[in-house]
């Protein structure tokens, strides 16, 4: 059997299991869901000091940005495996969220956002006038 070593492939594949890739970060992993008239979004970021975080939206582009400090060089590490440095992660926010109410609350290690479903994309009942004064309500 032959085998060959290709070092830009091992290299590659190291990157992505440190770096992750864009389908899976590795530095800001992500849970989402949905609370009945809201979206609750939670990033674990370890170690990340809350001075360091940093949220930006910019139309419908929900940025999140942090920075976990850099090691001490003068320290004699047995082991470095998490990512150090600045990383981000965007979101891209549908038409249906409230852009101009979203919550932050940052604990224990863990970045929760709340953003509220807005009210225009929230049903809602319509009234119905006809030729007689009676109205009747419709969903919608």
């Amino acid at each position: 059997m032959l085998m060959r070593t290709d070092p830009f492939r091992d290299l590659d594949r190291l990157t992505q299991q440190f770096l992750g890739t864009a389908a899976r970060p590795a530095v800001m992993p992500m849970d989402a869901w949905r609370e009945q008239d809201r979206f609750v979004v939670e990033f674990d970021l370890p170690g990340v000091n809350a001075d360091s975080l940093d949220l930006d939206v910019d139309k419908n582009t929900l940025t999140v940005r942090a920075e976990r400090s850099a090691l001490d060089e003068n320290r004699e590490m047995v082991a470095a495996e998490r990512p150090r440095g600045v990383f981000s992660r965007q979101l891209f926010l549908g038409e249906n969220l409230d852009a101009d109410k979203i919550e932050a609350n940052y604990d224990a290690g863990v970045l929760r956002l709340t953003i509220p479903v807005a009210e225009k994309a929230k049903p809602r009942k319509i009234e119905i006038s006809s030729g007689h004064s009676e109205k009747k309500a419709v969903n919608a």
